[in-house]
């Protein structure tokens, strides 16, 4: 792929089917679903793909257990075969993931009626995990010895989904196929201005790089999807669309820290204020979180209060040597879950956002031209590729019939290559050593680490390898991140700034500090190779 600003070059002028404004999940996926049906598309993203809410989730690829308190049983049915519909799609990237929920005294319901919960939210994603079972306060510590079991009642274990990477990286395997199929897509470039007309939109666009030119580009497109998430009612008003739907903002925090189990599983507790909190595990790390705080400000960052909570809470419920202080915090991450609501309330007090779940709306402008999109959540970005091209469709826009399976995707428009293009690259990354296991992944090699981060394009790291064995090593100490990737990471992946590479086409700062990052002796090497400066990470 060319660099970024070479890609607004070629936006100039241009005229498109469908101009996507956010490249978070939602826009990623809308771009992947309509290019891949023949619809010519350009994305444009004022900051990196999924630099926002997209890179703030739990990682977590699941059903919406919680969301059945509040009876909303097609939403958990739509959900839970959403998330067995990625965990088919993408083996290697997407994993079963068994969820241990301690019921004690600040849980909203008694045991039995979990348990009878966690039957139905098997039943409901179609009996497509493992069966849930229950266990009894004097097993608990049998199954996981980290847990204080002296005040539970009883658990339940019942089984979800994870992704083994990060959530941007998801994202950006949504951009990267739309782009291998024909879409224009360009990050830190912002819509500026746009006007209608009979023959639909003229837009401008304009370089937002930190290190950009500022440069500004022209282009016409019949429609445009407005996918920018938590900003979606102030784009629909400069559009002049009157919306169906507004956004209200709930924060949630998280903090990494140390491993504080090495069984690979989620735990699950009722806070004091009995919202469901976790620990999920990410690689030889430990997240706890969730928050859920009311707020207006999606900006709004973390503060001592969120963090001291959290850790309040969770050294109350784990047997550990040591309660867990800031001081064991290695990285956090805070962002806004946009809600939705209808567009007539007004008055916050009559929105419980505690109540509110995070399912998507889709309000279409016929009039306009226009299709936003409302909400929503990582499981659910399948659902939405899908329902975009139904409504791009509607405004009489030509949309062909999704492919079927390909040598690049399982699913036609979306999923990893097919199982024997990955046995084929593990075959051949064998042979060159890459069998061992990686120095932080629960993993079975660095192969499959290899094959999970860039599917067939991985073949040309094995190339690298095969030229200069030493471009096996790890580039910086403590990762999993092989000299023979910078490469990939440099020509293909659109990074402008070092905090692209460290937070969201890896995870790197999210398992170490940002100053022992820049410590690290490679880190000259990553910066000279991708063409960035240390003093771009934030």
């Amino acid at each position: 792929m060319k660099p970024t600003r070479d890609d607004l070059n070629r936006l100039d002028g241009e005229h498109v089917d469908v101009l996507i404004v956010g490249g978070g999940i939602n826009g990623a996926v809308t771009a992947a679903s309509l290019t891949h049906r023949g619809v010519s598309v350009a994305l444009v993203e004022r900051g990196d793909f999924g630099s926002f809410t997209s890179q703030e989730s739990s990682n977590l690829v699941w059903g919406g257990f919680k969301y059945l308190e509040n009876y909303e049983v097609p939403l958990v049915r739509k959900l839970s075969r959403s998330r067995n519909r990625l965990l088919k799609a993408y083996p290697s990237v997407i994993s079963e993931l068994r969820f241990l929920a301690t019921l004690d005294a600040s849980s909203p319901f008694p045991s039995w009626l979990a348990a009878l919960g966690t039957v139905g939210y098997w039943g409901l994603g179609t009996f497509a995990t493992r069966p849930p079972r229950y266990l009894r306060p004097n097993a608990i510590n049998k199954v996981e010895p980290v847990v204080n079991a002296e005040t539970a009642g009883a658990a339940v274990e019942y089984s979800d989904a994870y992704l083994k990477d990060n959530d941007s990286r998801f994202v950006w395997s949504f951009i990267s196929s739309a782009v291998n199929a024909g879409a224009l897509a360009s990050n830190y470039v912002e819509l500026t201005g746009a006007k209608h007309g009979p023959s639909g939109w003229t837009a401008t666009i304009e370089d937002r790089a930190v290190t950009g030119t500022g440069q500004t580009a022209s282009i016409t497109a019949s429609a445009i999807v407005n996918a920018t998430g938590p900003f979606a009612n102030g784009l629909d008003s400069i559009l002049g669309v009157k919306s169906q739907h507004r956004v209200v903002y709930s924060k949630g925090i998280h903090l990494v820290v140390p491993e504080l189990t090495p069984n690979e599983r989620v735990l699950a507790f009722f806070d004091d204020s009995q919202r469901l909190f976790f620990v999920i595990p990410m690689a030889n790390r430990s997240v706890i979180g969730t928050t859920d705080t009311r707020t207006d400000d999606p900006f709004e960052p973390p503060n001592d209060q969120d963090r001291q909570f959290l850790l309040e809470q969770i050294n109350a419920r784990l047997n550990l040597d040591q309660p867990l202080t800031m001081d064991d915090v290695l990285a956090e991450r805070s962002g806004v879950r946009p809600l939705v609501v209808d567009a007539g309330s007004t008055d916050h007090d009559e929105v419980d956002w505690t109540s509110l779940s995070r399912k998507h709306s889709i309000d279409v402008d016929t009039d306009r031209s226009v299709i936003t999109i409302f909400g929503g959540k990582l499981t659910d970005c399948l659902n939405v590729g899908d329902e975009l091209a139904d409504a791009v469709e509607n405004l009489e826009i030509k949309v062909g019939q999704p492919p079927k399976k390909s040598a690049s995707h399982m699913g036609g428009w979306f999923g990893e290559p097919p199982a024997d293009k990955r046995a084929e690259f593990l075959e051949s990354a064998f042979t060159l050593g890459l069998d061992r296991p990686p120095e932080v992944e629960r993993e079975e090699s660095v192969a499959m680490v290899l094959w999970r981060r860039h599917g067939l394009d991985a073949h040309h790291a094995l190339d690298a390898i095969r030229a200069d064995p030493s471009q096996s090593r790890p580039i910086l100490a403590g990762c999993d991140i092989l000299r023979a990737e910078l490469g990939l990471f440099a020509e293909r992946e659109k990074i402008v700034t070092l905090c692209d590479f460290v937070r969201r086409r890896t995870k790197l700062a999210m398992m170490h500090r940002i100053d022992d990052l820049l410590a690290d002796p490679g880190m000259a090497e990553v910066c000279t190779t991708l063409g960035v400066t240390p003093s771009s990470i934030d």
